[in-house]
């Protein structure tokens, strides 16, 4: 489906939560490390909503509210504090994580505020354990350049992520608390944005520039992308959790579509005069000897009921497709089983199907006086969970004949979106009592300017020029994770080419991840060794990745101990002589026969000895040479 984006009037927002890199946690002294081991213990909450000071409760929350579940915490003892858990006020925020959060600001043309006041946004989600999230505004009236104009960046904010969720078992959530405090920067741009492209190219800008501190964390779960989408007669749409930068334009893509596609049925809805019924009806008796096993299971449950609802006018519409593979009926699904936790539900645009039979729909359409433009949707299952679910389902059918709701919904592995939550407003904000306001000093600011990191385009020109790389190499060492460790390298072992360093932290560390290593096991310490020992000349070129092999494998080695477990030695120049003269002996029927043409096969057989114990260069130049000899 092509689209005039501009034609459609799309417009598209940002908002990036990038973790940062520091020694502890914004409001206490923890470290900022996920644990893998078995937790100490675990506490058990409830969260409510409650008004704000406008005398109002947040939509959102009034959801989550309605959702009943517990939430389950797991602590540690020597990692997490009562911070986290809720039991003490929150310490002063870390400086070094507002020294980090300004100097992007400031990267990215902002205003910094004066005096920032640090606010509470409610969440009870179970996020966070004490039902609100900090988050400190600090900057606003920025901007980025893209190839298809600027974009303006409105504020950035400084908060604490949330907990890490585990498990999700029913009635209870399980998060982790060793995520929940770790320092985020929260950067906001205006909605600038006319095309898919263009958003894809903003969140890449942003990322470089966030890169381009070094003092952000990297991996998966560190960098969320939140994208903000409407179009004309549309509505904002704020979709969560995008992760991957690829998944951008797609998702953006088919948002629009789906935007389009629900004004096309509300127009349709409009010409046949519909309506939606507000009435539940009790349909089990018609369904009671129906072999369908999704309804049977239901009616064996406690209080298990079907019901249903009728929606005048919509048949043909609850089926038709407003995204790849979904339906509006996918919509009420969601909404479903969001608000009450059901499996699904059908519609009878798609029955008879799944055990149901055309007598039993006949019977449905006759109970609750549906005619040959209407849709009936039924839900099976215990009857709370059921008058909840096509409650909720009534909803969003009434949204349906105004056109596209305003929802915060997330987004899956494909490019679409499914229902969340409702777009949360501003009665989930409310000032931080525990926290004073932050006097952001002019001499700060001052000292962070003087000091504030190359931009990606400018380290790119200086590695072409002072390492000499070329341009592909250079591209990917400046938006490396290892890029400090790369230029510290260089200047330290100054014998070593930078091309040779380059390509190992980039390259070489990926192929022999891919190969099933754990690089993660590998420390700055480990390459120092390895540069050190190629210095030295205790070790060939062409032993870097056995060597790094033999760090993942053993990460409490020095590299001694490596070179002896891998028979890695480095050899004289005498030695490496005499196994090069073994070698030519030993295949002197093919020199005889081929004279200077031998070169290539003994090459290959003195590599496959020598590899990783003598440079390669070295080997060249004694074969030559001795090739000579037996001509």
């Amino acid at each position: 489906m092509k689209i005039d984006y501009e034609k459609v009037g799309l417009k598209v927002g940002l908002e990036i939560h990038q973790q940062l890199n520091t020694k502890r946690k914004l409001f206490c002294h923890c470290p900022t490390i996920l644990r893998d081991d078995e937790p100490d213990g675990e506490i058990v909450r409830v969260l409510r909503p409650s008004l704000s000071e406008m005398g109002e409760v947040d939509k959102a929350a009034l959801i989550e509210a309605r959702k009943g579940k517990k939430f389950i915490y797991q602590f540690y003892n020597d990692t997490t504090c009562l911070v986290e858990l809720d039991e003490e006020p929150p310490h002063p925020p870390s400086e070094e994580a507002l020294k980090i959060a300004l100097e992007v600001a400031l990267l990215m043309n902002m205003d910094v505020v004066d005096v920032a006041y640090t606010m509470r946004k409610i969440v009870i989600d179970g996020s966070n354990t004490s039902g609100f999230q900090r988050t400190i505004f600090l900057a606003r009236d920025g901007y980025i350049e893209t190839s298809e104009g600027k974009v303006g960046i409105t504020s950035l904010c400084l908060e604490e992520d949330a907990a890490r969720k585990i498990e999700d078992r029913g009635e209870a959530v399980v998060y982790n608390l060793d995520r929940l405090g770790i320092p985020l920067v929260e950067i906001s741009t205006a909605p600038d944005i006319k095309s898919p492209k263009m958003a894809k190219e903003a969140a890449k800008r942003i990322g470089e520039i966030l890169r381009a501190t070094g003092k952000v964390k990297r991996g998966l779960g560190t960098i969320r992308q939140d994208i903000n989408i409407s179009i004309k007669d549309g509505a904002r749409i704020e979709v969560k959790g995008v992760q991957d930068l690829d998944l951008i334009e797609k998702v953006v893509e088919n948002e629009v579509i789906r935007q389009l596609n629900l004004l096309k049925i509300r127009d349709e809805l409009k010409k046949r005069n519909a309506e939606v019924v507000e009435q539940i009806f009790d349909v089990t008796e018609v369904f009671k000897d129906c072999k369908s096993k999704i309804i049977q299971n239901a009616l064996k449950k406690k209080n298990g009921k079907v019901k249903a609802v009728l929606l005048k006018g919509f048949a043909g519409l609850v089926g038709k497709e407003i995204q790849p593979g979904r339906r509006l009926g996918t919509e009420f699904s969601d909404r479903a089983k969001v608000i009450a936790g059901v499996g699904g539900l059908f519609h009878t645009d798609e029955l008879p199907k799944y055990g149901i039979t055309e007598e039993e729909v006949k019977k449905l359409r006759e109970f609750v006086n549906a005619d040959d433009l209407d849709a009936v949707i039924i839900v099976a299952d215990e009857e709370s969970k059921v008058d909840r679910a096509l409650e909720a389902v009534i909803e969003r059918a009434k949204e349906a004949l105004i056109g596209v709701p305003e929802e915060t919904r997330r987004a899956l592995e494909d490019g679409n979106t499914a229902y969340l939550r409702p777009l949360p407003g501003a009665a989930r904000m409310y000032p931080e009592t525990d926290i004073p306001p932050i006097v952001i000093k002019k001499e700060f600011i001052d000292e962070i300017k003087a000091n504030l990191p190359e931009l990606p385009e400018e380290k790119f020109e200086r590695f072409k020029k002072e390492y000499k790389l070329n341009d592909e190499l250079a591209k990917k060492m400046v938006l490396s994770y290892y890029v400090d460790l790369f230029e510290k390298l260089c200047k330290k072992f100054k014998n070593v080419k930078p091309v040779l360093i380059a390509t190992t932290l980039e390259n070489t560390l990926k192929e022999i991840k891919r190969e099933g290593y754990d690089i993660d096991k590998l420390e700055e310490r480990h390459c120092e060794e390895i540069f050190m020992a190629l210095s030295d000349g205790k070790i060939a070129k062409e032993g870097i990745v056995e060597v790094l092999k033999g760090f993942c494998e053993y990460p409490n080695k020095n590299i001694d101990e490596i070179l002896e477990i891998k028979g890695l030695k480095g050899l004289s120049k005498e030695e490496v002589e005499k196994i090069i003269e073994e070698i030519i002996k030993e295949h002197l029927n093919v020199v005889r026969e081929k004279g200077e043409k031998a070169y290539g096969f003994l090459m290959g057989r003195c590599m496959a000895k020598l590899r990783g114990k003598a440079d390669g260069k070295l080997v060249n130049d004694i074969l030559r040479e001795k090739l000579k000899e037996f001509i």
